[in-house]
């Protein structure tokens, strides 16, 4: 039996340099940011605009990531 090996992402976004910043983890990074970037989810990031991705970090594990 083989086991999956999954990856989750801690990430950070911001809307301008010095500006706000948000937090979040994502089993699926590159539909997550995409997600920012076109305000498709209701909320915090939607809100004050947060949609440039600075930085990430991959984990095998989800409460590594958290």
């Amino acid at each position: 039996m083989y086991k999956t090996i999954h990856q989750y992402y801690l990430y950070i976004l911001t809307n301008k340099k010095n500006g706000t910043s948000y937090i979040g983890v994502s089993n699926d990074l590159e539909r997550r940011v995409f997600e920012h970037k076109n305000k498709l989810k209701e909320g915090f990031t939607k809100k004050y605009g947060l949609d440039k991705l600075v930085y990430f970090e991959s984990y095998q594990y989800e409460n590594d990531a958290i």
